[in-house]
C-alpha cells in the first residue's frame, strides 16, 4: 500500500510511519523539516509547511497513494490548506475526544455526562476549549472545525483518548517518575478517583492500520480509540510505581495540598471514559493489555528522561508534613 502522511515524525505520526514501514508498506511522510527522525526510518520525506501544501500537490499526486493519514490537523485553517490537493484516496483523520461535551463540562468542574461516552454522545457546546490554556494556538484549535471536511470526503475520523508510550512530549507518567528518579519514598496523592481512558501509541497505530485495511467500513466513520478498560488514576500511578521497581508509597493529603502536577489525582465532577468497541468490531483493532504497555512506555522514559527535570518537590513536603 502507498501511504501518505501529513506529519509523521514526533510521537504517533512517528509510530504510525515505522509500523508502515515495518509491514512493507511504501510510506511517505510531508512535514516542515523541523523535526527529522534520528534514525533511518524508510520513509521518502517531502519538506514544506502545510500553510503552502499546494506548493507540493504536484509531487503528491504523482505518488499516487492509496491512503494519506493526517496526523496534524488542529484548526480550521490546517484542513483548508490541504483538503483541496488531496488526491482522491482513503483519509484518515487523528482526531480527540475532547470533541465531547464531557470535556468542557471536565473544564467547568461539572458532571452531567453519562460515561462511558460512544460515538453517539453529545459533542462540546462551546468551542475552542484550550483558548485559555493555549494562547495563540488555543483561540484556533477544534477539532470539530476539522472533522466535518474528511468525513465530507468518506475519511475516517480517529478519536483519540489520552496517549502515552515511547516519545510522548507530554511525558504523561512524569508525575510520578520524577518522584522516582528523586528517590522520593513518599508521594502526596489525592482521593485518586478519577477515571480517564488512555491507550498506548502502538495501539493506536494498529487502529490506523485497521482503518487503513477496513476501508469499506471506516469509509466515512468516527471512531473512539481508547483502552477497552481503564483503571483510576491511583491505579495508574501503582502501575508506573511497579514498573520502575519502586517501594515509594502513595500518601492520600487533603485536597487543597495536593501538588499542583499531581492535580489528575484529585477527585473530579465528571469522568472521561470512552466506548471503543465500535472500532473493535467494525474494525477487527485489537489493542493491547495495559499490564503489557505501561512497562515499556515507563522503562523508555525512565531511560529518556526529561533535559531539565523538576527538583523542587517543597509542595510535595508540605503535604506530607500534614498528615505526618
Amino acid at each position: 500500500m502507498r501511504v501518505l502522511i501529513l506529519g509523521g515524525t514526533r510521537f504517533i505520526g512517528r509510530r504510525i510511519a515505522a509500523d508502515l514501514v515495518a509491514r512493507g508498506d511504501d510510506v511517505t511522510v510531508v512535514h516542515r523539516g523541523q523535526t527529522e527522525t534520528a534514525e533511518p526510518d524508510g520513509c521518502v520525506h517531502l519538506h514544506t509547511d502545510r500553510a503552502a501544501f499546494a506548493s507540493v500537490a504536484g509531487q503528491v499526486r504523482a505518488l499516487r497513494p492509496d491512503a494519506v493519514i493526517d496526523t496534524r490537523a488542529l484548526t480550521a485553517a490546517d484542513a483548508e490548506a490541504v483538503l483541496p490537493h488531496l488526491p482522491d484516496a482513503h483519509l484518515v483523520l487523528l482526531s480527540s475526544i475532547d470533541v465531547y461535551r464531557a470535556y468542557e463540562l471536565i473544564l467547568a468542574d461539572r458532571g452531567g455526562e453519562p460515561v462511558p461516552i460512544s460515538e453517539e454522545s453529545p459533542v462540546r457546546e462551546g468551542r475552542y476549549p484550550l483558548r485559555d490554556l493555549l494562547p495563540g494556538l488555543g483561540e484556533q484549535y477544534d477539532k470539530l472545525d476539522v472533522e466535518p471536511g474528511y468525513l465530507a470526503r468518506g475519511g475516517t475520523a480517529l478519536r483519540l483518548a489520552m496517549i502515552y508510550g515511547e516519545h510522548d512530549g507530554q511525558r504523561r507518567e512524569e508525575f510520578i517518575l520524577r518522584r522516582v528518579r528523586a528517590g522520593r519514598r513518599r508521594i502526596p496523592i489525592g482521593a485518586g478517583t478519577r477515571l480517564d481512558t488512555r491507550c498506548y501509541v502502538g495501539d493506536v497505530a494498529s487502529a490506523v492500520l485497521a482503518a487503513l485495511d477496513h476501508p469499506a467500513a471506516a469509509a466515512g466513520q468516527v471512531f473512539n480509540v481508547g483502552d477497552p478498560v481503564t483503571g483510576t488514576v491511583r491505579d495508574y500511578a501503582v502501575r508506573i510505581l511497579a514498573a520502575a521497581g519502586s517501594q515509594a508509597e502513595l500518601v492520600t493529603v487533603p485536597e487543597p495540598l495536593v501538588p499542583e502536577d499531581m492535580e489528575a489525582t484529585k477527585s473530579i465532577a465528571q469522568h472521561f471514559l470512552i466506548d471503543s468497541r465500535k472500532a473493535i468490531t467494525q474494525l477487527g483493532w485489537r489493542p493491547t493489555d495495559p499490564a503489557q504497555t505501561i512497562p515499556v512506555s515507563v522503562r523508555w522514559h525512565l531511560a529518556h528522561p526529561p533535559d531539565d527535570p523538576d527538583q523542587d518537590f517543597s509542595a510535595d513536603d508540605r503535604a506530607l508534613a500534614a498528615v505526618g
